[in-house]
């Protein structure tokens, strides 16, 4: 059996363990999902190492993927470069022409691959200005751009296997891999090196946490695979000898679902969130006994513990709110969902619970890109799974708390360092461990739970420490709430900056007949709405310290989004700019 070492041997390790899979890699094309089997995914991958080294690609060069969504192409690509010795930069298709400009030239990336018309638009804008860059090809037929199947012609003749396979041969696994650049909540990105054995490491680590069926489980891929949570998780697929398939488009995911009918998912709480909303509003449009038994199971649901520690009649109870409701959930999600894997942010626990209830469990984990990602994750199995928690350490890594609470890290999978910096580099690998920047703490049964991030902590001038995200995660829960961030650093008192769910906030009003307006501008300013989430404010203030509670709060018609710049590619809040976006608001809590 071929042992893994380094990225480019887990095709290999599938086709030697799990025979030719004849849906390896499946990507929707013109209406119909086309499957890339084992054997071709691995002949495409040498075509492509083929041509890379006619073009001249030498070790160590760069080059640069930026793909709108995920694709077979990308895969046969990764593996394709890396097997000539060269490295990926995988780059996120949603952030700024500037950061493209920086990333391709701190990268010094000498070609780039892209999946689109608009993605090739952004990168076309900034091309002058960025001397490494040679060429550029794309996945799509773009009248203008050289096509990547350019380089499968190129690539055909076989006579220079041979140098191919010597490259790959010179390829040791403690080598740099990929640079990834993280989306960074202030300043720019920072090029996080992960090496071959990094990425290995952490999958073969999380492989026994995972429980797949090998060769006998199908996946649906649609989180973007220039980050680090979902591309490690397809080398996992490939481990198991999963099928995969690529979702569409985020708003095409619904259909997806019903037509692939998958077994696993990964998932980002956000999208669980939405899940769990449009579920909860079909269930509020029912009537009669359908009405009642539908938010008897949620309550039932929201009181879930694993493991039968609510008793016999809660189980008996359970079962037949899984036959009743739970099942028409499953079917909505194409029946065979069996395990969902979330990270990226903290998952609240009632949708822990919810789903968990309903027979498909979420498995919350916990990393960085600069862990490769995974540092914990929970397991149904062996009571490996605890509501609240993100699980317990994996293999081979070591955990341990700081005297401030501060997480750090230390294994295989701790990454080589920033690109090109040094300085960065030094202040988060000190004494042997990687700082991860979160607060946490491990519990007595060795669960991980995640308490905030460091820096984002702050310090009223009374002198308490507000902890913005455990308030931030609770407040969230709230139907009217779609995104909160907590300010007051420095102030008396803490405050919050709320973006509305305005979906669910015109619903509400067409529900009890009120008048609150049609634009987002007319629905912040509407006295009803704001005494209503004055409600839910004082309902969560109620867990909290007197020091902590949230005493003033200022709407914002805005949606928050990734094109807006108050969020991440990884939906996280951009504080920084939110707070220079609504210095004005910030001005009216404070004076």
């Amino acid at each position: 059996m071929i042992s893994v070492t380094r990225l480019f041997d887990f095709p290999y390790y599938q086709q030697d363990k799990y025979n030719s899979i004849p849906d390896a890699l499946v990507t929707k094309q013109n209406g119909i999902w086309e499957k890339t089997s084992t054997q071709e995914y691995i002949a495409k991958s040498n075509t492509i190492s083929r041509a890379l080294l006619r073009l001249g690609i030498q070790k160590d060069d760069k080059i640069a993927l930026i793909s709108t969504n995920n694709r077979t192409e990308w895969h046969i690509m990764d593996i394709g470069i890396l097997q000539t010795a060269a490295q990926t930069v995988p780059i996120y298709p949603t952030i700024s022409e500037d950061d493209y400009e920086y990333i391709l030239n701190h990268s010094e990336a000498s070609y780039c691959f892209v999946s689109d018309e608009e993605v090739l638009r952004k990168v076309n804008l900034i091309r002058a200005k960025v001397p490494y860059l040679k060429d550029v090809y794309c996945f799509n037929t773009i009248e203008g751009c050289k096509n990547w199947k350019e380089l499968l012609t190129l690539g055909e003749d076989q006579s220079n296997q041979d140098e191919v396979e010597n490259r790959k041969n010179s390829v040791k696994a403690e080598d740099l891999a990929t640079i990834i650049y993280t989306s960074g909540t202030t300043g720019r990105p920072k090029g996080v090196m992960l090496s071959h054995n990094n990425i290995v490491s952490d999958v073969l680590s999380s492989a026994t946490r995972i429980p797949f069926e090998a060769g006998n489980s199908r996946a649906l891929s649609f989180l973007p695979i220039c980050h680090i949570f979902e591309r490690m998780i397809l080398y996992l697929y490939q481990y198991y000898g999963v099928s995969v398939y690529f979702g569409e488009a985020i708003d095409k995911i619904s259909d997806n679902l019903k037509e692939v009918k998958p077994t696993v998912i990964t998932a980002v709480p956000r999208l669980l969130e939405k899940v769990y909303d449009k579920i909860y509003a079909k269930g509020a449009e029912l009537t009669g006994i359908k009405k009642t038994l539908f938010f008897w199971a949620i309550d039932l649901g929201l009181r879930y513990q694993p493991y039968g520690a609510n008793g016999f009649w809660y189980e008996f109870q359970l079962k037949i709110a899984r036959k009743l409701i739970f099942s028409k959930w499953q079917e909505g999600l194409g029946g065979n969902l069996d395990l969902m894997v979330s990270g990226s942010a903290a998952l609240q626990p009632r949708l822990t619970q919810i789903f968990a209830a309903a027979g498909i469990p979420v498995m919350e984990g916990y990393g960085l890109t600069e862990t490769s990602p995974v540092i914990s994750v929970n397991d149904m199995r062996n009571k490996g799974f605890k509501i609240g928690t993100v699980g317990k350490v994996i293999d081979n890594v070591e955990v341990k708390i700081a005297e401030d609470g501060e997480i750090l890290c230390k294994g295989p999978n701790v990454m080589m360092g920033y690109y090109k910096d040094e300085q960065k580099t030094a202040e988060a690998l000190q004494g042997g461990y990687f700082h991860t920047g979160d607060i946490g703490n491990i519990d007595e049964e060795g669960f991980l739970k995640i308490t905030d991030r460091k820096k984002e902590m702050f310090k009223t001038s009374g002198g308490k420490y507000i902890a913005p995200q455990i308030i931030e995660n609770t407040l969230k829960q709230s139907r009217f709430i779609d995104q909160i961030m907590v300010i007051g650093d420095g102030q008396k008192m803490p405050a919050a900056f709320i973006q509305p769910n305005f979906d669910f906030i015109k619903e509400w009003a067409n529900i009890h007949k009120f008048n609150i307006g049609k634009s987002n501008e007319e629905i912040v300013s509407n006295e009803k709405v704001i005494a209503r989430i004055q409600e839910e404010i004082d309902h969560s203030n109620e867990k909290f310290g007197n020091w902590e509670k949230i005493k003033r709060f200022e709407l914002t018609p805005e949606i928050w989004s990734i094109e807006g710049g108050e969020l991440t590619p990884t939906l996280k809040l951009k504080r920084k700019i939110i707070m220079e976006k609504y210095a004005d608001l910030f001005h009216k809590i404070y004076g």
